[in-house]
């Protein structure tokens, strides 16, 4: 069977690529970063996740001790909803400055430590859960970033230069919110279960600009329940 490594946070996004993985008849191995974010509550639910779907994972701590992101210094504050909104235009795509929950490279350290597994255990391809509607508008969740990142892939690894260059796969990555939370509700996947509030409490805040793109997606995807949580 094929295999592939799926970037798994614990988060809806996430969640949904690693169903969506299955579904095209992968044997996924997740991996799991603990990085020094503001809590673990993403982590267990990305552990409870994968368990669901019967994957191994890989849990991988690795550090940021410069931080430079209010998801790497709780004394930093992160996202509103009203802040959120005043930066978007039509299309909720982001039209001011990057947010400071943006964390340095994040998803350049997290997709060569993917690359590196792929290599290791023989998977063909890497799944990861970026899009660029409906959220922060991150540079490295660009269509352009992950165009580039294969080129490295391709000139920088055996697999590459060997003509069979591992696939990095963004199966959400032009799609909205709502479209992935359908999409998932077709695959699934338990949303019950996953965490996408970037404070840890008992219970999500409902106004960080994760709460809110997540609580707006179920109700532009007309799913039923909207927005739980397990508690």
């Amino acid at each position: 069977m094929k295999k592939a490594v799926v970037l798994l946070s614990g988060g809806l996004d996430s969640a949904v690529t690693l169903f969506a993985a299955k579904k095209q008849g992968f044997k996924c191995f997740c991996l799991i970063f603990d990085y020094g974010q503001r809590h673990k509550k993403e982590i267990n639910a990305a552990k409870k996740i994968a368990g669901l779907a019967r994957c191994h994972y890989q849990l991988l701590k690795i550090s940021f001790p410069w931080k430079g992101s209010a998801l790497l210094d709780k004394k930093a504050s992160v996202v509103t909803r009203s802040s959120c909104l005043s930066g978007r235009q039509a299309g909720h795509r982001v039209t001011g400055k990057i947010p400071a929950t943006y964390v340095p490279a994040r998803n350049i350290i997290f997709l060569s430590h993917a690359l590196s597994y792929a290599e290791a255990i023989g998977a063909s391809a890497i799944f990861i859960g970026a899009h660029t509607e409906d959220y922060s508008g991150y540079p490295d969740c660009r269509t352009d970033f992950f165009q580039a990142f294969r080129k490295v892939v391709i000139s920088g690894t055996k697999s590459g230069v060997e003509k069979r260059p591992v696939k990095i796969i963004t199966p959400l990555i032009n799609k909205s919110k709502a479209g992935i939370i359908r999409l998932g509700y077709r695959l699934g996947v338990p949303f019950s279960s996953t965490w996408s509030c970037y404070h840890g409490g008992r219970n999500p805040c409902g106004t960080c600009d994760s709460c809110y793109f997540r609580a707006k997606g179920f109700r532009e995807a007309r799913i039923s329940p909207e927005d739980k949580y397990e508690r």
